[in-house]
């Protein structure tokens, strides 16, 4: 069965699945394989639980109409998605970078939703699979669609391009991040790039943080650019957002330079100064699109994070910042800087170890302790991870989360101000429930 055959089944029955788990009525699903796990061998049960079709990749004993045996059913998926992809035609906004990734897709989801249609990835299904499937979830009144993309090596980035074919890319930032696979921070910076790359051969458009130098270099020969900075004065052009910190204990308020009128405050319910570039990146977005500042503001300030990203959360006489989803050397320097200069008396540090760092894991485990020790005035740190066990000597370590929360439910910790940092392997966002 060709593509073009298959879209046409597709447009029948749009509710796409990849887990038979979570069949209904009506679904195609989308048979596909991993190290552990083989779709084809649930292929037959996703159709008595009420599946359309299956899309397999295997011949199965069970004889069925309703298979579709394709060569290569992830294959089949992005092919089916670049298809569906190209049936429109409005902006399809790319957004990728070490961190910041989800709040600044959420952020710029919620400012484009007050005056569009808006599409955008569920969570951080922002590989492979999620992607194709994000772009297969876009129905047909949608007005702009907000894809992240996530990437830990080289060339995966210019394959999502690919078949979502964005027309403007956002790159939040090039850190340490995931340098198992891509090397180096240069490394990170050429894979991250890729992204501009395809604006740069397609005439697209993209936004940077002009606060960021090598942003510079990555965007040059792209002729469609803007600009967002935290300094008002930066001499980027055109730099159609600018703003700065008033104040940030816990949540974030942004001076926003407005135009032609008195400066706006906007109160996020966002906790750490390394939200700044996300908050001003919406606001660029949002003034590309012709929001007005006052809904801008007002979407920014409705909007509160969750699923463990910088939130706070009052337990009992403790208050706690999780940021627990994502961690890398940039990530957790800039979390505790932020979390340094947060006014209170009694402070504890909970955090996980760092994955995907390769060679460098030990040197930058070692970092982030001379941090530690530099900033001081700790009322506890505890470090939970085999990368922290011969760097530990000390504070508390602990093998993994089950560990610490024996510890911490017999240490009492109270009237606190707590940052709990990590990655979401170590499932620190577990320990909540003894703090």
């Amino acid at each position: 069965m060709s593509i073009a055959e298959l879209y046409e089944i597709y447009k029948k029955y749009p509710s796409v699945k990849t887990d038979s788990r979570n069949i209904q009525p009506g679904d195609l699903f989308f048979a596909l394989k991993g190290p552990n796990f083989n779709g084809n061998l649930y292929a037959a049960q996703a159709i008595s639980d009420g599946a359309v079709y299956a899309i397999i990749d295997e011949p199965l004993k069970q004889d069925n109409e309703r298979f579709i045996q394709v060569p290569d059913v992830l294959s089949c998926l992005q092919q089916l998605a670049h298809y569906h992809r190209r049936t429109f035609d409005i902006p399809f906004i790319a957004i990728t970078g070490s961190n910041g990734k989800t709040t600044t897709k959420e952020l710029i989801h919620t400012v484009l939703s007050t005056s569009y249609t808006t599409y955008t990835t569920k969570g951080n299904l922002n590989n492979h699979i999620g992607i194709p499937l994000t772009i297969l979830s876009v129905k047909r009144d949608a007005e702009v669609a907000v894809i992240e993309m996530g990437a830990n090596h080289l060339k995966e980035i210019a394959g999502y391009c690919i078949y979502t074919q964005p027309t403007i890319g956002i790159i939040t930032n090039c850190g340490k991040a995931h340098l198992e696979g891509f090397g180096s921070e240069a490394g990170v910076r050429k894979g991250k790039g890729e992204l501009f790359d395809y604006l740069r051969a397609n005439n697209g458009t993209c936004f940077a943080f002009a606060d960021y130098p090598y942003f510079t270099d990555m965007t040059q020969g792209i002729d469609r650019k803007y600009w967002y900075s935290g300094n008002v004065n930066s001499n980027k052009t055109p730099l159609i957002a600018a703003g700065s910190i008033e104040k940030s204990d816990p949540f974030l308020i942004i001076k926003l330079q407005a135009h032609h009128k008195a400066d706006r405050l906007i109160n996020t319910q966002l906790v750490g100064a390394y939200n700044l570039p996300n908050v001003l990146c919406a606001v660029a977005i949002g003034r590309y699109f012709d929001i007005s500042d006052e809904a801008i503001e007002r979407a920014i300030a409705a909007y509160a994070p969750s699923n463990s990203r910088s939130q706070l959360i009052h337990q009992g006489s403790n208050q706690i910042i999780l940021d627990a989803y994502n961690a890398n050397p940039s990530s957790m320097q800039a979390a505790i800087e932020n979390f340094s200069r947060m006014q209170a008396d009694h402070k504890v540090l909970i955090l996980g170890g760092m994955k995907e760092l390769g060679q460098d894991s030990e040197a930058e485990h070692r970092k982030l302790i001379s941090q530690i020790k530099q900033i001081g005035g700790w009322q506890e740190v505890l470090l939970i991870g085999p990368e922290f066990e011969a760097l530990a000597s000390n504070y508390l370590w602990f093998l993994d989360q089950k560990a610490a929360a024996a510890a911490i439910e017999k240490m009492h910790i109270e009237k606190s101000y707590i940052l709990v940092k990590g990655s979401r392997s170590n499932g620190l966002e577990k320990l909540v429930a003894y703090l």
